[in-house]
């Protein structure tokens, strides 16, 4: 007995999410980019659908933790949910499925490699997600989250796969200190062999500071120092200097000029290293 052709086509992606749409309309409007809108004149895109379903997926994967893991306290099922639905896990869940040859894109984002872009694949899969919702209600919708999202959810408990440590950490950040993280980048070598310095600051404070073959491993090192130390309620990396001694801000150029021009007791020379040595040593009772 021959097997049954997978569809191919628009309704190849039900076959994959494993529902069927009612009404086509909405899956065709979850797949179309505001790029594809633009230059085909359409009168809506996606973005309204990917707000619907970034909502319902934040309920279900919410519940889902919270099901799941019942010892586990607030804060750390707080940043469980942030490191299931931040743009690079549902790039990469929508990159399991398959999703971007789907997404409808203008020609410019065609050009650009924009079927693998993490932001339009992310925003996609929640739009599909909504589109579920509309179409079939929840418990449809929540079927899919749970298959897709639900192996990721166990993996990340148990500490296996890669995680995107600058989206957890501005997930956290935003949650624990009201702010976004902020890299600045320092770079050395030759350009066949740079090594890339990237330092962390929150609210002005440096919390981390990695060291990377690349901008991104670098901040990424960053980002998992800094988190280590936001979620264990450590002091920032900038509360203390190398030795552990408070950091005494820098003088400015012109206190550090007028110090340099500015003369000893009587008008005398600083004394020397050697010289300040080789001087007897005040003798105590």
């Amino acid at each position: 007995m021959a097997r049954e052709r997978a569809p191919e086509g628009p309704k190849a992606l039900d076959h994959i999410l494993g529902v069927r749409f009612r009404d086509a309309s909405l899956r065709r409007l979850a797949l179309t980019h505001r790029s594809y809108a633009f230059e085909n004149e359409l009168p809506a895109n996606n973005e309204r659908l990917e707000f619907l379903g970034d909502a319902v997926l934040g309920i279900v994967v919410t519940d889902m933790a919270f099901g799941e893991f019942p010892e586990m306290p607030e804060g750390e099922l707080a940043k469980l949910r942030a490191a299931i639905v931040n743009m690079s896990a549902l790039a990469d869940a929508a990159r399991d499925l398959g999703l971007g040859r789907f997404v409808l894109l203008g020609r410019g984002e065609e050009m650009s490699g924009g079927r693998d872009k993490s932001s339009i694949l992310a925003d996609a899969l929640e739009a599909v997600l909504g589109a579920v919702y509309l179409d079939r209600g929840l418990p449809a919708a929540r079927k899919v989250i749970e298959r897709v999202f639900r192996p990721r959810m166990i993996a990340y408990v148990r500490g296996e796969g890669e995680r995107d440590y600058k989206t957890i950490l501005q997930e956290l950040a935003s949650a624990e200190v009201r702010s976004v993280p902020e890299y600045r980048i320092r770079e050395r070598g030759p350009d066949h062999q740079k090594e890339f310095t990237a330092t962390v600051f929150l609210a002005g404070t440096e919390w981390g500071t990695g060291i990377g073959r690349s901008k991104k491993e670098a901040e990424q090192q960053a980002a998992r120092q800094a988190y280590v130390r936001l979620s264990e309620g450590a002091e920032p990396a900038g509360a203390a200097g190398a030795w552990g001694s408070p950091v005494a801000p820098e003088a400015s150029a012109d206190a550090r000029a007028a110090a340099s021009r500015k003369p000893g007791p009587r008008g005398a020379p600083e004394a020397s290293a050697d010289a300040r040595a080789a001087a007897p040593r005040e003798k105590r009772s």
